[in-house]
């Protein structure tokens, strides 16, 4: 008599272990990643977007600005502990979660999918927009920490170029929106925001939030662009004025005056 065989169990290959709160070395990953999107990578958004708004009082009043944040002690090492590395952090680990991701907007296209969605690729587009603006401001060209004075004309004659007006005034857009969107996803992450109630209530605070600086950051591009300081000097002159002559020495003193950096006697 034929005996029927049981039928082979199909082979089930191991698939990846799904992410649990406190377990494995990617839930470390991902809660520092969103902590450098607030600090220092958010503080620092912050700090540059008032820095430039000096842009608007003139080519003096900015160049004084780049002065003193490049005068700050152990000005080298902070730039690249709390500036460099942490946005390569945040943006090459962010690009990793994006590849591993999968957002879903056809099949189920809800607010969160989008967001999701939204949320990636400004943070790719802003990470190209700011390596791109590190290397040609930073080490191309006028090297601003040893010639701050030229600082508004370099800005100036990079956005002369019309499509990099249009980079600018589109990355400004999207850095503002995907900052205030992640500080939305902080709160509700690290359970600053735990009911649905505050998490609305909290998204219209970011929205606010985000309008403002991006308000900000587009006020401070019309600075370089609209007119009121046209043809800004790459080496502005300095201010030379006559004092009176100190008592004890005979002839004319003069102080060479230069704006935001105090006087020098000559």
């Amino acid at each position: 008599m034929a005996t029927a065989q049981s039928p082979i169990a199909p082979t089930v290959r191991r698939g990846v272990e799904p992410l649990r709160a406190g377990q494995g070395n990617s839930y470390l990953w991902h809660k520092l990643h969103s902590l450098l999107g607030i600090i220092p990578i958010g503080a620092f958004l912050l700090e540059h977007l008032i820095s430039n708004y000096e842009a608007l009082k003139g080519p003096a009043a900015y160049g004084a600005q780049v002065r003193f944040l490049n005068n700050l002690p152990l000005v080298r090492v902070l730039e690249w502990v709390f500036i460099f590395l942490p946005l390569l952090y945040h943006g090459i680990y962010g690009i990793y979660i994006w590849l591993r991701g999968k957002a879903n907007v056809v099949y189920y296209p809800w607010a969160g999918n989008w967001m999701y969605t939204a949320q990636r690729y400004t943070g790719l587009l802003a990470f190209a927009y700011i390596i791109q603006h590190v290397i040609r401001q930073r080490f191309m060209g006028v090297d601003l920490p040893n010639h701050p004075a030229a600082a508004f004309w370099k800005v100036q004659h990079e956005l002369s170029n019309p499509w990099m007006l249009a980079v600018y005034v589109v990355a400004m857009i999207v850095v503002c929106w995907h900052f205030a969107y992640g500080i939305w996803l902080f709160a509700a992450k690290w359970g600053i925001t735990p009911g649905e109630r505050s998490r609305k209530r909290f998204g219209y605070v970011c929205v606010a939030f985000g309008v403002l600086l991006a308000a900000m950051g587009l006020a401070s591009i019309w600075a370089f662009v609209g007119g009121k300081y046209p043809n800004a000097p790459e080496n502005p002159p300095l201010t030379v004025s006559r004092m009176a002559a100190p008592a004890a020495i005979d002839g004319p003193s003069f102080a060479v005056v230069v704006r935001g950096a105090g006087t020098a006697s000559i």
